[in-house]
C-alpha cells in the first residue's frame, strides 16, 4: 500500500496489490455479497446478466469498504483522535461503523436537508452527527475545518487511494464468483467505486 500512498498517479497494478493487501481487512466488517443472476433479463436478453447485491451489506452499500479499508489503515495516533466525514447517507454509515468497529469516534458532518432516516441510521452504527450546511459542499468544507481543529482524519467517500482500493475488492469478489465475466457496468457517482 506504500505505493498507493507515496505515488502522486499509483498505477493499476499499485491499486490491485492493494486490493489483494486490504481484502483481509475489509471483511472485518463488510461481507462477500451475492452475485446474483437475473434470470428473466437474462432470458430476454439472451445472454447471463448478473447484480452484485451489495445492498446485503450492514450499511446496504458497497461505501462501507472504502470507508473501512482507510480507517483500519491509520496509525494508531490517528485512530486515537477519531475520525470524521461529510455525506448525506451511505459514505456517513459506512464510516460511523467502521470506526464503531475499530473502537474509534466518529464525527459525521451532513447537511441539513438530510433525511431524519439517514440522520438516524448514523446514530445507530454509533456515530455522532452534527447537521451543518445547506448542501454537501458546506457539510464538507465543515467537516475539513474541523478535522484541523480536532486533529481527526478526514475520511472522504471516494477520492482517496484507500478508499477506491477498499472498494475494488467488490470487484476482487465478481472476479472469483463468475471468472468469465464480458461486461461490467458501473454506476458512477464521484468514480470510487469505477
Amino acid at each position: 500500500m506504500k505505493n498507493l500512498l507515496t505515488k502522486p498517479q499509483p498505477s493499476q497494478s499499485d491499486y490491485i496489490n492493494a486490493i489483494v493487501k486490504l481484502g483481509s481487512r475489509v471483511y472485518e466488517a463488510a461481507t462477500v455479497t451475492p452475485l446474483q443472476k437475473m434470470g428473466k433479463l437474462s432470458d430476454r436478453l439472451h445472454n447471463n446478466i448478473w447484480i452484485k447485491r451489495e445492498d446485503r451489506q450492514p450499511v446496504n452499500s458497497f461505501k462501507l469498504r472504502g470507508a473501512y479499508a482507510m480507517i483500519s489503515s491509520l496509525s494508531d495516533e490517528q485512530k486515537q483522535a477519531g475520525v470524521i466525514a461529510a455525506s448525506a447517507g451511505n459514505h456517513a454509515q459506512g464510516v460511523a461503523l467502521s470506526a464503531k468497529q475499530l473502537g474509534l469516534k466518529a464525527l459525521i458532518v451532513m447537511p441539513q436537508n438530510t433525511p431524519s432516516i439517514k440522520v438516524d441510521a448514523v446514530r445507530g452504527f454509533g456515530g455522532e452527527v452534527l447537521l451543518h450546511g445547506a448542501n454537501f459542499d458546506e457539510a464538507k468544507a465543515k467537516a475539513i475545518e474541523l478535522s484541523k481543529s480536532k486533529h481527526m482524519t478526514f475520511i472522504p467517500p471516494f477520492d482517496h487511494p484507500l478508499v477506491i482500493a477498499g472498494q475494488g475488492t467488490l470487484a476482487m469478489e465478481m472476479l472469483q464468483q463468475v471468472a468469465d465475466l464480458d461486461y461490467v457496468f458501473v454506476q458512477v457517482g464521484g468514480g470510487g467505486l469505477a
